[in-house]
């Protein structure tokens, strides 16, 4: 649907109509920022909130039906009629707080042995920290089934490649995130601004995200409204557990002084690591293995003490939706 729509929405661009009038002063924004996922998430926001009526229509998550030759005249119409609430959303990062991406993160916490250690998970740019919920979701795939038989989120057959020890153990003690601008996902304001984030016609994900919500109002998890560098940067190991610093699909949206600051505390982490108290590092970003290289959506892992699994951290592959994950080692 969004692929559609944003081949059609290209030939708006230089006509000087609603679309020009709402990218004003966008124009040089790097594709990182994810400009076309911020226009397209704050129409959605619009619709689930019952502002654009109809636009609603063509809307799959509101029970509408995809039409684009409706849908555009619809939609141009909603930029020129709602230009403020649109460019206020362009000026605000996406909030995909994606719930495939924690199968990733069970799948490489499951492969450590640091992990045998209570954990203490954290999360960068968690937005609503519904990862942070990640041991509570069902996965299944190479290796087997793992989590809560009756988790109201199941990721099934999401493990490809070398098989994930399912059999493991992983006890989760402790849950702290940090986002510039955190999300409740227990209050109606926050699921909408979710779900608006989530492509209207992709079934899968809505239904995924529905059931992070039920798994979010029992299992509390506290994000603090700060930046990475100052999150990580307050960090301390502590004796008999394993801290893990986790984060997917969010550093390109932190600017580099904050990316140095957060960089220089997890080495000062990692310096500090032992056996008793270990560190891990994992996140699940897109990043070229070598010079020229296609971009990748990696599943990368960093632990202190080293492990067995050599200097390279990548150990999988995934989409950037987090499924599925082919595991490499």
């Amino acid at each position: 649907m969004y692929e559609a729509l944003l081949q059609v929405m290209t030939a708006q661009i230089g006509t000087g109509g609603p679309l020009d009038r709402v990218l004003a002063g966008h124009e040089d924004d790097p594709g990182p920022s994810g400009l076309a996922l911020r226009l397209l998430g704050t129409v959605h926001r619009l619709v689930l909130e019952r502002r654009a009526e109809d636009l609603a229509a063509y809307y799959p998550s509101v029970g509408g039906h995809f039409d684009l030759e409706a849908a555009l005249p619809a939609l141009l119409s909603v930029l020129d009629e709602q230009h403020d609430a649109v460019a206020e959303g362009l000026a605000r990062p996406p909030q995909t707080n994606e719930v495939g991406r924690g199968a990733a993160l069970v799948g490489a916490l499951l492969r450590l042995s640091a992990t045998d250690h209570p954990v203490r998970l954290v999360e960068l740019g968690a937005s609503a920290g519904l990862n942070l919920r990640a041991d509570h979701f069902r996965c299944s795939g190479s290796g087997g089934a793992w989590g809560p038989p009756d988790s109201p989120v199941v990721l099934a057959d999401v493990w490809k490649g070398v098989p994930t020890p399912a059999d493991r153990q992983l006890r989760v003690v402790e849950r702290v995130g940090c986002d510039p601008s955190p999300i409740d996902p227990t209050s109606r304001q926050g699921q909408v601004l979710l779900t608006a984030y989530v492509w209207p016609d992709q079934r899968s994900r809505l239904e995924r995200l529905r059931g992070a919500f039920e798994v979010a109002a029992r299992v509390p998890v506290e994000v603090h409204r700060m930046g990475a560098g100052e999150m990580v940067a307050s960090l301390q190991l502590q004796p008999g557990r394993c801290t893990v610093v986790w984060h997917s699909v969010m550093w390109q949206y932190v600017d580099p002084a904050e990316q140095a600051l957060a960089t220089t505390h997890v080495e000062r982490l990692a310096a500090q690591g032992s056996t008793d108290a270990p560190f891990v590092h994992v996140y699940l970003e897109p990043m070229r293995r070598s010079p020229g290289a296609a971009h990748e959506f990696v599943v990368a892992v960093e632990q202190w003490p080293p492990g067995p699994t050599g200097r390279d951290p990548v150990i999988g592959t995934t989409s950037g939706h987090g499924l599925p994950v082919t595991w490499e080692r």
